[in-house]
């Protein structure tokens, strides 16, 4: 049997729960998908509110892209949670194509990638 090394298992995070880090807290508000060149990605929009940090107050809103999907939410983790299979992308001009548009559908002032 031949393992798959190139994909990877994303536990999709439950939307609009306040997460509290060290600075603040974030909540991911959105999970969607992109269609490019006959492949799925999935990504996720979240808000991060800076109000316990030492050196001022703010925010952001931003996009989070795990990747290609290859199952979608096959089973499930620990937490109960949808685990889907998806393969990261690495590649640098598709990620400039995923960043174009995801800023033409979203207000993010960012777009990252696992």
């Amino acid at each position: 049997m031949k393992i798959d090394t190139e994909y990877q298992d994303f536990s999709h995070p439950e939307l609009n729960v306040q997460v509290t880090a060290i600075g603040g807290s974030y909540f991911m508000l959105k999970e969607a998908r992109l269609h490019l060149n006959g492949e799925n990605i999935l990504y996720l929009v979240g808000t991060a509110i800076f109000d316990t940090t030492c050196c001022g107050t703010g925010g952001c809103a931003y996009a989070l892209v795990p990747g290609f999907i290859r199952e979608w939410q096959y089973k499930t983790d620990t937490d109960g949670r949808p685990v889907s299979r998806v393969r990261p992308v690495f590649e640098e001009r598709i990620r400039k194509k995923i960043r174009e548009m995801i800023f033409k559908i979203e207000s993010v002032h960012q777009v990252d990638f696992m």
